[in-house]
């Protein structure tokens, strides 16, 4: 591109004679301008400006581009943390019982020949001398009842399984007291059977889970005495208590399905009902009642935000039109002259048991 440019004449001299515009080319670089090594002044000046601000750009951007690396590699070292050598407590306990209780059916079905089936479990069970027709017998009902860990990669576990015999016998023989009646281990089918079970580790390369031995027939585990609880005794329901009404309002619709659920419930409380509904209709048989002693007598609502505890025992009848016995736990919730239901506990509250008295201490002389 091109561009025209006179000159202007001086202010004391005659106007000239018209001069002929002289032409310029732009692109070419102006003979008067100093070069140095093959940049020109001008653009060697702009160079150093644009290279100044960069390094003050850098200077000021230096600490900001500190703390984003050290917060990026932060953030990755949370985010992946390095394995550890210990197997995690409920992965390792979850799986050593499902292997176990897989184990043990395993074992009641085998019979002679059926050595690789064990030792997909315990591979030395495939040395082992079985006798009997396979299938002759099963496990039913197969329940881990203990578990507990005995070294930080083994897991001793308890699987209770209800025997049952595929094969009719002719004769049975059955083991008998000294008075001629069955003897408790012949007329129960109950069974106990412990495995150890080795559980692997991921970060070893050694995942997965065997058994240690094949599985030891115990005891059952011992029973122990009920603990006592919260509420009262148990007193008959009476239709004239705000709190069995509040109780069975609440069941039916949790149960049966008959009415809204959320207007029985406490605000804040959340609850679903059950569906399908499984009965057809509920009945409150006892109430047993934190703080109540079962006089009989029937208090009134008390004020707002008042809790109670209590214990329901009811009959909910089922499509078939039998009647079940089942028992609610629940935590009622005073609310304008009424009871609300306040919470659906998972199970009664146990009593907190007595202190013994400290003796007091004697004086001294």
């Amino acid at each position: 591109m091109r561009r025209a440019l006179t000159r202007r004449p001086a202010h004391d001299a005659p106007p000239p004679a018209p001069v002929q515009a002289e032409e310029w080319d732009v692109d070419e670089p102006d003979a008067t301008e100093d070069r140095i090594g093959g940049w020109s002044t001008g653009a060697r000046a702009n160079s150093s400006a644009v290279l100044r601000w960069a390094a003050w750009g850098l200077i000021v951007l230096s600490p900001v581009l500190g703390i984003a690396a050290f917060a990026r590699a932060s953030t990755i070292a949370v985010a992946h943390p390095a394995p550890t050598a210990s197997t995690s407590t409920g992965t390792g306990s979850q799986g050593a019982a499902g292997f176990a209780s897989l184990f043990v059916a395993q074992y009641l079905r085998a019979g002679e020949g059926d050595q690789n089936q064990l030792a997909d479990y315990y591979p030395a069970a495939g040395e082992l001398q079985l006798d009997g027709e396979p299938g002759r017998r099963h496990g039913e009902q197969l329940t881990v009842v203990r578990l507990r860990q005995t070294d930080p990669a083994v897991w001793s576990v308890t699987v209770a399984a209800r025997i049952v015999s595929d094969i009719k016998q002719t004769v049975r023989p059955t083991a008998t007291t000294g008075d001629g009646q069955p003897s408790a281990a012949a007329a129960d089918s109950l069974h106990y059977f412990q495995v150890p079970v080795a559980v692997g580790s991921a970060a070893a390369g050694a995942s997965g889970y065997t058994a240690l031995a094949m599985p030891a027939e115990v005891a059952a585990p011992g029973r122990i005495k009920t603990p006592d609880l919260v509420y009262g005794p148990a007193q008959a329901a009476s239709g004239s208590d705000p709190r069995v009404r509040a109780v069975s309002e609440f069941l039916t619709a949790y149960l049966v399905g008959t009415g809204e659920l959320d207007r029985y419930l406490a605000p804040g409380t959340q609850i679903a009902a059950i569906s399908p509904a499984p009965y057809t209709g509920v009945t409150v048989d006892q109430l047993q009642i934190e703080g109540d002693p079962g006089t009989g007598s029937i208090p009134s609502v008390p004020a707002d935000g008042t809790r109670c505890r209590l214990l329901a025992s009811v009959r909910a009848t089922g499509h078939d039109t039998v009647r079940v016995p089942l028992s609610y736990s629940l935590t009622l919730k005073a609310r304008a002259g009424r009871w609300e239901i306040a919470s659906l506990d998972g199970a009664p509250a146990p009593a907190v048991p007595e202190r013994a008295p400290v003796p007091a201490a004697m004086p001294t002389r």
